[in-house]
C-alpha cells in the first residue's frame, strides 16, 4: 500500500533533503509543496495521507497551514520541521492540532522515524474506522516488559479503544497516541533501562536502528535492571483518557521539568519527549519520586453518547 506525504517548504535543498530521507521506504511517495497556499491547493486536488511542513515560509506559513487542515482535514496528521528559534511558534502549532515535531537539528535522525509512526498510527486509526462499538468505558492494567513491539502494540491497542469509543476525531487519537508512546519510550530508556539522553542520542545519530535494538538488549541483560517492568494504568471514557505509567528506574529530578519552560528545551532534543507530553496533552503530573508520570485528555461530551452517559 502506497503512503502519499506531502512535504512543504520553501527552501528547495530543504526539500529535496526530505524527499531524499523518506524515499528510502518505498512504500512512500512524496509531493513537493513551497509554501501553505500551494499546499493547500494540493490538498483539496488530492489528500496525501500526510502533511511534513517547515515553519517559516512565505504566502502561507506552517502555522496557519496547520489551523487549516485542521479545520478542513481533521483526519489529516500534519508534523512540523522546526529551527533553532521557531520554538514559540512550533509549540503554537501543536497546540492547533499538529500531530507532532522533528527538530531540524535532528532531522536525519528522527524524521523517518517520526514520520514511521504517524503513518503506523493513522493506518491503525482508518482500517478501525468503521469498527464502531458501543462501549462507555474502559480500564485496564498492563504490566510490560522492555520490549518496543510491546509499547507499540499497546498504544495501538489504546487507539482502537479510543476508535470503539468514538473519542475524538483520527488525529486527536493520533496525538494522544504520540503523547503515550513517547512517555512508555521515556518510562523504558531513561527510566529502567538508564540509558541517558546523551547516550541514546549518540546511537541514534548512526542512523542503524541494530545499534539501538543492541543497547536494549544489553541493558536487558544486566541482572540487577532486565527485570524491571512498566506499569501503564489505563482510563477511557468518550470524553478522558487517563494514563499512568510508572517505571521501576531510579526516578529523576522533576525540578528539571518544573525550572525550565518547554521553549527552553525544545529544539535541540533536551527532553523532547517531557516537551512534547506537555504539548499534546491537558495535564500532566509527576510523582515525588520522578517515576510515575499521569497524562489526562479531556474532550467536548460527544452528541451521539451524549444521552447515554
Amino acid at each position: 500500500m502506497t503512503t502519499t506525504i506531502l512535504v512543504v517548504d520553501d527552501s528547495p535543498v530543504e526539500r529535496l533533503l526530505v524527499e531524499s530521507l523518506l524515499i528510502r521506504n518505498p512504500s512512500y511517495r512524496v509531493e513537493l509543496a513551497e509554501n501553505g497556499k500551494e499546499a493547500m491547493d494540493k490538498i483539496d486536488a488530492a489528500p496525501p495521507d500526510l502533511v511534513v511542513t517547515d515553519l517559516l515560509m512565505p504566502e502561507m506559513d506552517g502555522l496557519e497551514l496547520v489551523r487549516q487542515v485542521r479545520r478542513q482535514y481533521p483526519d489529516l496528521p500534519v508534523i512540523l520541521m522546526t529551527a533553532y528559534g521557531d520554538e514559540t511558534t512550533a509549540i503554537d502549532s501543536l497546540d492547533a492540532g499538529a500531530a507532532s515535531y522533528v527538530p531540524k537539528a535532528k532531522q536525519a535522525e528522527r524524521l523517518v522515524e517520526t514520520v514511521d509512526r504517524v503513518v503506523g498510527h493513522a493506518l491503525v486509526q482508518r482500517n478501525h474506522e468503521r469498527l464502531r462499538q458501543c462501549m462507555l468505558e474502559y480500564n485496564g492494567r498492563f504490566w510490560l516488559e522492555n520490549d518496543l513491539s510491546l509499547i507499540r502494540a499497546l498504544v495501538d491497542h489504546v487507539q482502537q479503544v479510543m476508535v470503539d469509543q468514538e473519542f475524538g476525531d483520527t488525529v486527536e487519537r493520533i496525538r494522544s497516541g504520540e503523547a503515550l508512546e513517547e512517555a512508555l519510550l521515556n518510562a523504558m530508556y531513561h527510566g529502567n533501562l538508564e540509558i541517558d539522553e546523551h547516550e541514546l542520542a549518540k546511537v541514534r545519530s548512526e542512523l542503524d536502528d541494530h545499534l539501538l535494538c543492541r543497547l536494549v538488549d544489553e541493558r536487558c541483560r544486566d541482572p540487577h535492571i532486565g527485570e524491571r517492568r512498566i506499569l501503564v494504568v489505563v482510563h477511557l471514557t468518550p470524553t478522558d483518557a487517563r494514563f499512568v505509567i510508572r517505571d521501576q528506574g531510579r526516578g529523576f529530578s522533576t525540578s528539571f521539568v518544573a525550572s525550565r519552560k518547554a521553549t527552553d528545551r525544545f529544539e535541540q532534543g533536551a527532553g523532547r519527549g517531557l516537551t512534547l507530553i506537555e504539548s499534546l496533552m491537558d495535564e500532566v503530573s509527576y510523582n515525588a519520586h520522578g517515576n510515575e508520570l499521569t497524562m489526562h485528555k479531556h474532550l467536548p461530551a460527544p452528541l451521539t453518547k451524549a444521552s447515554k452517559l
